[in-house]
């Protein structure tokens, strides 16, 4: 594993790489490292690849600007385009998961030139519009507890998260995984309660995180803090306005989406199932392949599955 830091502009970005060969780069979501990719790095660069995985901005060993406005799509999708040049004169493959998958779209609407293909993971492709998800989350959960809604004002979640990191931590990642109640994450309580009061921490935790693996993300979060990360949803508002030059456009390279079977996202669509129409706005998709009983850390919790179909989609797409 190497390990280097990447400029733009005043931004430094952390990025671990290993092997050698055509570059696929890997961007995570909330909230994660580069560390949530280690068993893809390991699998594509014993196949030929060399295979880079970035903290986004506001995490681990990257700049941690404290305005929201430097979280916007266009300012992410600007840093996954400095790696991708930075890795490679040619195009490059990119794979994105949660909060990733968006920002790994945008770079390919925004930057077409540095992508040759784009996987998304848990979050299918929407193109961009006038209108924030905010907007409509407001509607869909009125008068109830949704998350997104409740990080928008500053602080609060900062403060809760903060108090106990790795329990924080621990109950995140398990109320989305596949082991969890279905209706741990989405279920229906007051908008006044907090994130963590009804969720769980299992002690063990289950196999596909082990205590290491916490420990790593609990250090990372205990030096950076939450603000960064949090700060990706309130700027979510900003997005639809500096997006307007891509907006209703479709995805052009070629693209394929990868889910749990029991993730909860999936059923953040009001007509049923988020991820039935993956294909919808994309010109070259690759097909959807969903995991089994896996959750929301889909390529943690089932790698050798996400391995299997990755593997299937750059054989396809790659040089």
């Amino acid at each position: 594993m190497q390990f280097e830091t990447v400029e733009n502009g005043d931004i430094s970005l952390w990025v671990a790489s290993q092997g050698e060969g055509p570059v696929i780069l890997c961007v995570h979501g909330w909230p994660e490292l580069w560390y949530s990719w280690r068993h893809q790095m390991a699998y594509f660069a014993e196949r030929g690849h060399r295979v880079a995985a970035m903290d986004v901005r506001g995490y681990g060993g990257s700049s941690k600007p404290h305005a929201i406005a430097a979280y916007t799509l266009r300012e992410l999708a600007s840093d996954v385009a400095a790696v991708a040049r930075h890795l490679s004169p040619e195009p490059v493959t990119l794979l994105g998961h949660d909060w990733g998958a968006p920002i790994v779209y945008a770079t390919a609407l925004l930057h077409p030139r540095v992508v040759r293909a784009v996987a998304g993971l848990s979050v299918p492709f929407t193109p961009p519009g006038p209108q924030s998800f905010l907007d409509l989350a407001k509607r869909l959960f009125a008068n109830r507890f949704f998350y997104q809604l409740y990080f928008q004002e500053e602080g609060v979640a900062e403060a809760e998260l903060e108090a106990d990191i790795p329990t924080a931590l621990r109950k995140i990642y398990f109320s989305l995984s596949g082991e969890a109640p279905p209706d741990m994450w989405l279920q229906e309580r007051p908008a006044t309660e907090t994130l963590l009061q009804r969720l769980e921490a299992p002690d063990p935790f289950p196999g596909w995180m082990t205590p290491e693996d916490l420990a790593t993300y609990a250090d990372a979060f205990e030096a950076g803090g939450f603000r960064g990360p949090l700060n990706r949803y309130r700027a979510q508002r900003l997005d639809p306005e500096q997006l307007s030059a891509v907006h209703g456009l479709r995805l052009k390279q070629p693209t394929c989406f990868i889910a749990g079977e029991r993730d909860p996202v999936r059923r953040f669509a009001p007509d049923g199932d988020f991820y039935a129409r993956a294909d919808a706005s994309a010109d070259d998709f690759r097909g959807t392949t969903i995991v089994p009983n896996a959750g929301h850390w889909v390529q943690q919790e089932a790698p050798e599955a996400v391995n299997k179909a990755l593997e299937t989609f750059v054989a396809e797409a790659g040089p």
